[in-house]
């Protein structure tokens, strides 16, 4: 086999698409963990600093994720009538989604804390605070890890009406 260039053009972009659209959701899981792992109550200006730099990465994986998911629905995947006709898909979104809406409220927390940080100062979390942000990345984690299991159940169609699965 001559590697890569034996494979088919269209295989590749395909997988390739698949490739980014499963890394981008490793790391958006890996970031949530890693948020959850380090959230306390007047961090140090280490962990503080992790936590910007995290969130930053979370962003963009969670764009890399829509937009490599946006490709697949359109281009490289099965058809976009595999996906929208399927309510699990939509399921898929409205998981993605909620999660993406409650990130705003960390995101914004950590954006605030750049400011002290930037002055060498560190950011002032309460023990309410370190808890209301552990609540939400618990309740992200658990949506995340969701959507692989209805991810799995689409690729083997269901959901889909019978006249798209045959």
């Amino acid at each position: 086999m001559d590697g890569f260039a034996a494979i088919p053009p269209e295989i590749l972009s395909r997988a390739g698409v698949a490739y980014v659209h499963y890394v981008s959701f490793m790391f958006c899981f890996g970031a949530l963990v890693l948020e959850r792992r380090l959230i306390k109550p007047n961090p140090n200006k280490a962990d503080a600093t992790a936590m910007v730099i995290t969130d930053v990465v979370y962003g963009i994986a969670a764009l890399a994720l829509l937009v490599s998911g946006i490709l697949r629905v359109l281009y490289f995947g099965q058809g976009s009538a595999f996906y929208t006709e399927n309510p699990l898909f939509w399921w898929k979104v409205g998981l993605y989604l909620g999660v993406g809406a409650l990130s705003l409220y960390p995101t914004v927390t950590y954006i605030l804390w750049a400011i002290p940080l930037r002055k060498g100062e560190l950011p002032q979390v309460s023990e309410g605070l370190a808890k209301r942000l552990g609540w939400i990345l618990n309740i992200e984690l658990v949506g995340f890890a969701l959507i692989p299991l209805l991810a799995t159940l689409m690729a083997r169609g269901v959901g889909l009406p019978a006249a798209i699965a045959g």
